[in-house]
């Protein structure tokens, strides 16, 4: 076993993980953060990193190369032992750094289970897991094919976009047609899918050699989808513990790692019930911690921080030691956000003593309440759903997606 320090790089073109750098840190290491040219305002754990690079534009516009040569220069005075994705968008540039400098992690083929929707479907169906009817958009016979016999309204899917970004729902094979047309060679980058209504749930977990050591199932009260489409208000809340939808989804869950290969890290995998038929259907998956705050609430709930420990599981590993799991707790835990007409909301009338945390960016309303009382936590989220709704939210219109992984 190896007791000294590693060196760790760490990439994130969003502003996003200073619990994980700092624990990382705290560990011992050497922290390099890669990062957007446009976050160097972000208040980033800039104490807790020992050098930060930035890149020009953010995400899709990182030139690969120039990163690859960059992390090639550093490289020259300094060992990398470990590359970490903290994003869902960053998870090509660490597959593709790892392939190219050969370091180990995550390779370019396991990356793409975890980042395009495609590759997810198929390996899951491979796998005998159930998915929505699905079909690329390569084949215009098997388009055709797949409108005649499996019926609308369906949804066109971005293989690449995070969460509901980008996803058209259409209710006919003329519509289907008409927006593949509008698309033109971006039709690559989509799938069509049946869209399948039902109540959606994400769980959310640590990984180690292969094992769910932690896993925490959540149900959204209003979906990402819903949000992404006619605005409102974001809600999620953990399920009751050994319930039998948390049992259905923590056994998915397990057989969606084992096959797609995933050894070590944070996952964050959502699942739909569909209400016609009462069957767990997978939807998508993410080999990083749950974005909205969702990572709070877990911790709201349980105790247990996904960032912090899942630096130590990456610390754990790279040093070739033990990694033990902090005790959880069993409380029950839910968010509402929304974003807000105030740049900074006074969220002050909100006092009751289950509130746990106040969301602190900026143009959000959003909190999170706890309790042992599951029915306790529903009643304060659809109350605090209301009162955001009356005197906070706002709404803007989704971006276009223009550009594609």
């Amino acid at each position: 076993m190896d007791t000294s320090g590693k060196t760790f790089l760490c990439i994130s073109n969003y502003f996003k993980g200073n619990a994980f750098l700092i624990s990382l840190k705290k560990q011992g290491n050497r922290v390099f953060l890669v990062t957007s040219e446009n976050l160097k305002e972000h208040p980033w754990a800039f104490e807790y990193i020992d050098e930060v690079f930035y890149m020009p534009g953010q995400d899709l516009d990182w030139d690969l190369n120039l990163l690859l040569q960059g992390v090639g220069g550093l490289m020259k005075e300094n060992k990398i032992d470990a590359i970490v994705a903290l994003d869902d968008y960053d998870v090509e540039k660490a597959t593709f750094l790892r392939e190219n400098l050969r370091i180990s992690g995550m390779g370019q083929t396991t990356g793409r289970y975890f980042r395009d929707k495609l590759a997810m479907r198929i390996k899951a169906q491979d796998a005998g897991i159930n998915v929505p009817a699905f079909s690329p958009l390569f084949n215009d016979e098997d388009i055709n094919q797949y409108a005649d016999h499996i019926p609308a309204p369906w949804v066109l899917k971005p293989r690449s976009e995070a969460s509901a970004h980008g996803i058209i729902k259409v209710h006919n094979k003329e519509e289907l047609w008409k927006h593949i047309h509008e698309l033109g060679d971006n039709r690559l980058y989509y799938l069509v899918e049946q869209f399948k209504p039902g109540d959606v749930y994400h769980a959310d977990g640590l990984m180690l050699d292969g094992k769910n050591i932690f896993l925490t199932v959540s149900k959204y009260l209003a979906t990402p989808m819903e949000i992404s489409q006619g605005g409102g208000i974001f809600r999620s809340a953990n399920l009751e513990y050994g319930s039998a939808d948390e049992k259905a989804i923590k056994k998915v869950n397990k057989d969606i790692m084992k096959a797609f290969g995933l050894k070590s890290g944070a996952t964050h995998t959502e699942f739909i019930k569909c209400h016609e038929d009462g069957e767990i259907y997978f939807l998508e998956t993410s080999s990083r911690v749950g974005g909205a705050h969702l990572a709070e609430m877990v911790e709201a709930a349980t105790s247990i921080n996904l960032w912090t420990e899942w630096a130590k599981i990456e610390d754990s590993l790279a040093r070739g030691k033990e990694y033990k799991l902090p005790k959880s707790v069993k409380q029950y835990a839910g968010i509402v956000l929304t974003l807000s007409k105030f740049q900074n909301p006074d969220l002050s009338s909100f006092d009751d003593p289950e509130v746990y945390f106040k969301v602190p960016l900026e143009y959000h309303a959003g909190l999170i309440v706890r309790s042992k009382n599951r029915d306790k936590v529903l009643a304060l989220l659809d109350d605090y759903a209301d009162r955001l709704t009356r005197d906070f939210s706002t709404s803007a219109a989704a971006p276009e997606v223009k550009k594609f992984h």
